[in-house]
């Protein structure tokens, strides 16, 4: 096996320079995150991605692409996916005389929305989104809002199911998010730091019980950047208490553990300050996440922040601060497709992909 490589990374623009091949050459990096920036067509995409895979095959590409008004791939034949509200607004919309009929509605929905969003990127190279959001819709989240499929954990639940079905159908794994429940703050943690003053027990019993329920099928589990704190005095994804005692423990998740973007505003707050970039992964790491997300560095002072992360990183894991560790890179290899992609003109004459189109809602 080779080196755990924890480090997902972003580029400027919507091909490689001879800079953003030397970061991702790093034995340190492991993937790279796809924006909008990153786009123009499909067939530039599909050139960029396999410039990527070229560099090593193993470089996991991903990209944040849910539907609704967070996708990042619009146009040139991508379908405009619904928000995962829409799907769970078709749950209580039974036909006539059919009590039910909208709960089986709305599963099939969801799972032709996660065969569809799978297939289209798969088709351009990319091999893993960061979907679906597993928060409840409380009403107080401007950030999450119609991100969130429901209220209703078990409708959120088999919801998810679904969607996770249709992207396995399309090869792709999943990744939970943001754990233990992001939907009962207003703070928007890309700005600020939200804090949820609940207890565990009240909790657990709500917004964490999606994780309990699909454990055995979630690849990966995203942490928020909110801190709890009846639980723990630090954010979600810093925490030992809620990744290793209540994530892997007490809720038996074994898939990738992934932190959101570490650049954001209030990702670095911990114990009264602002952690460095370099600290708040190996913090992240030592909680017991698998990979690190440092997004939207790469434009910024030509990506100085990044080379210094990738420095700072080899040279703590070098004197013991951060000890490498085998399960974590398996586990990022297994995020890796298994089967291959079809090729987008196959794929949209494809009948299970036209079928899927035509239960969208």
């Amino acid at each position: 096996m080779t080196q755990h490589a924890p480090l997902i990374i972003d580029i400027a623009g919507t091909t490689l320079t001879d800079v953003d091949r030397r970061r991702l050459a790093h034995p340190l990096v492991g993937g790279m995150i796809l924006f909008g920036r990153n786009w123009h067509s499909r067939a530039q995409l599909t050139a960029l991605c396999a410039d990527i895979k070229s560099l090593r095959a193993d470089l996991l590409i991903a990209v944040d692409h849910e539907g609704g008004r967070v996708q990042r791939f619009r146009t040139d034949g991508f379908t405009h996916l619904p928000p995962m509200r829409a799907l769970g607004e078709l749950w209580g919309q039974d036909d006539k005389g059919q009590p039910g009929s909208g709960v089986l509605k709305a599963c099939e929905a969801a799972t032709s929305a996660g065969f569809v969003l799978a297939s289209e990127v798969r088709a351009c190279g990319v091999d893993f989104s960061f979907t679906p959001v597993l928060d409840l819709d409380h009403g107080e989240s401007g950030v999450i809002g119609d991100r969130a499929f429901a209220r209703d954990p078990r409708v959120v639940s088999l919801l998810a199911r679904s969607l996770m079905q249709g992207l396995l159908q399309a090869g792709m794994g999943n990744c939970g998010k943001h754990f233990p429940g992001h939907g009962a703050v207003k703070a928007d943690s890309h700005v600020a730091l939200p804090v949820d003053k609940r207890g565990l027990k009240a909790i657990l019993a709500d917004d964490a019980q999606p994780y309990r329920w699909l454990t055995s099928v979630l690849t990966a589990v995203m942490p928020a950047h909110v801190i709890y704190s009846k639980v723990d005095s630090r954010p979600a994804g810093f925490s030992p208490r809620w990744l290793q005692d209540i994530l892997r423990a007490q809720l038996g998740f074994q898939g990738v553990v992934c932190t959101d973007d570490l650049s954001m505003a209030a990702a670095r707050q911990m114990d009264g300050r602002t952690l460095s970039y370099t600290e708040a992964v190996i913090t992240a790491l030592q909680a017991g996440c698998d990979l690190t997300l440092l997004c939207n560095r790469s434009a910024v002072n030509d990506g100085a922040e990044l080379d210094e992360v990738l420095d700072q990183l080899a040279e703590a894991q070098l004197k013991g601060q951060w000890i490498p560790r085998d399960i974590s890179e398996e586990r990022r290899l297994n995020l890796l497709p298994r089967s291959p992609a079809r090729p987008w003109d196959e794929l949209v004459r494809s009948a299970d992909y036209m079928q899927a189109l035509d239960r969208l809602p």
